[in-house]
């Protein structure tokens, strides 16, 4: 059936797979060669790949850790508002960085909330920087994604399996280890993997949070390289560690991977025997009360904090707001249409799929500077500093559209492609007719997200803008580095708005059509 489809020729995917090797390994190569010399690894380098993989594996652990309470509870309780919680556990994601910063420092720093409680304790303030500020910070954006996820798997559970637990009065050992236990055996190892190959490559935490000689992460330095040192060869090095670290964890995830069962049921609604317990319910409410606290409060202070000051901000934060829609927006729309094209060209040889997948691994930074060395000899880099920023940011957020659109588009084709071949349809009028109007939602879901994600990116831009073309994220950290807190809380009240405004826009968009 895929050839039908390919019709219109497979060379649009075939070009997208190009362009994202290129743009994951290409750029790096480029990197290397422009290099003077590579030598080996300092101890500062040392120190900083052993601060990587400490935290982004403690910070893995962490979040799926507390995701499984938070899930179970989430999971075997019906309360008022709880599908609005559910909500509130996609926003982390899509939440800029350096707005979700600025709020765990109003809350957690050292003249934030929790130290204002501390002190009326008698007790000192904490710092939120260094190692437990980076943990905090990434099981803030993770401990969200990892529940989401969970809750999805205790719906696979069958009813039925419950019942039958009750039935046999099971312990709540006995279901967790019968029932519970086998569904998170398969679904924990994938889940810790995922989590730790986002907080590998991060980089803005590191860079408010760490930065010290004791938390550095691999992506800081090679920023540190760049953009201090000017040691292209160390930042070639330091982001060929970093893919082989990604690269170990993705075969290790595989290797640790376990066959799911196949658990029969009658579709019937999830219902939890014995769960009615006094002791079981305030179990379930304290770790509900906890998640909702801790994903709140830091949203709630920026806007609290952040109203007063919208107004006022000055003419440069609102330029910087506008650099920043017309970035995301063109990010979006060349995401859409390289996970399409990747997509359709999957149908026929999937193994091409994987290659849309290679960015997870890769340096933003790498990238950009890439980019940038093989422009430079015919036009300012400063000058095109948006457009490369948009074309690494579409390639960034690439394998998380595509693991919303690959599997629509398939499942459209396994359906309806048998009728549009005793219909004649191919090509461009099946993907046009049949395609399109059927991942609509998917599309419109995985527009929003990849909008979203790249207005709240901070990463090539702060190599290569101009002060006057820096993003409303490079902004606001300019206005946290110049201590003018005030003016950066209502500049990051703005960026929520228009992140989540964004992915709003095209979400709704996209399933208000998806009966076509």
């Amino acid at each position: 059936m895929a050839h039908r489809v390919l019709a219109i020729g497979p060379w649009p995917g075939l070009i997208v797979a190009g362009l994202v090797t290129f743009f994951s390994l290409g750029t790096l190569v480029a990197v290397a060669f422009r290099a003077d010399t590579i030598g080996g690894l300092d101890p500062f380098d040392v120190a900083a790949v052993r601060f990587t993989v400490v935290q982004a594996f403690g910070s893995a652990v962490l979040s799926v850790a507390l995701a499984i309470p938070v899930a179970r509870a989430l999971a075997r309780r019906s309360f008022w508002g709880r599908r609005a919680l559910i909500t509130l556990l996609g926003a982390p994601f899509i939440l800029p960085v350096i707005v979700a910063i600025l709020g765990l420092t109003a809350v957690f720093g050292r003249n934030g909330v929790v130290a204002y409680g501390l002190s009326l304790a008698g007790l000192e303030p904490i710092s939120i920087y260094g190692f437990h500020g980076v943990l905090l910070a990434h099981v803030f954006f993770n401990l969200p994604l990892a529940t989401r996820l969970l809750i999805h798997g205790w719906g696979s559970v069958p009813a039925e399996q419950f019942r039958l637990a009750a039935s046999l009065d099971f312990s709540w050992r006995d279901v967790f280890w019968h029932i519970e236990w086998p569904m998170l055996r398969y679904l924990v190892p994938g889940l810790l993997v995922i989590i730790f190959l986002i907080c590998t490559t991060s980089f803005a935490v590191a860079l408010t949070f760490g930065g010290g000689p004791k938390a550095t992460t691999v992506e800081l330095a090679i920023y540190q390289a760049f953009k201090f040192d000017f040691d292209i060869g160390k930042a070639a090095l330091l982001a060929g560690v970093q893919f082989a670290i990604c690269g170990v964890a993705a075969l290790a995830s595989l290797w640790l991977a376990v066959p799911q069962a196949v658990m029969g049921g009658q579709d019937r609604r999830l219902q939890r025997f014995g769960s009615q317990r006094l002791t079981t319910k305030i179990i379930d409410c304290a770790w509900i009360t906890f998640a909702t606290l801790f994903l709140a409060v830091p949203l709630l202070v920026i806007f609290m904090q952040g109203v007063p000051y919208v107004l006022t901000l000055p003419v440069s934060v609102w330029s910087a707001a506008l650099r920043s829609l017309v970035t995301a927006l063109g990010s979006a729309g060349l995401t859409i249409v390289f996970a399409v094209s990747l997509a359709l060209v999957a149908l026929r040889w999937r193994w091409l799929e994987g290659l849309g997948m290679l960015s997870v691994a890769a340096s933003p930074l790498v990238m950009g500077t890439g980019l940038f060395i093989m422009v430079f000899p015919f036009v300012d880099p400063a000058r095109i500093a948006l457009l490369i920023t948009a074309l690494v940011n579409a390639v960034m957020s690439l394998p998380f559209v595509l693991r919303s659109i690959g599997p629509a588009v398939r499942a459209c084709e396994d359906r309806f492609g048998p009728l549009s071949d005793s219909l004649g349809m191919t090509g461009w009028a099946r993907v046009r007719l049949v395609i399109l109007p059927r991942i609509r939602a998917p599309l419109g879901f995985s527009a929003g997200l990849a909008a979203a994600l790249s207005m709240g990116d901070l990463g090539v831009v702060t190599l290569f803008a101009r002060p006057d073309g820096a993003t409303l994220p490079l902004q606001i950290y300019r206005l946290m580095s110049a201590y003018r807190m005030e003016q950066a809380m209502g500049a990051a009240l703005l960026l929520l708005f228009l992140s989540l405004a964004l992915f709003y826009l095209f979400d709704r968009g996209g399933r208000g059509h998806a009966k076509s």
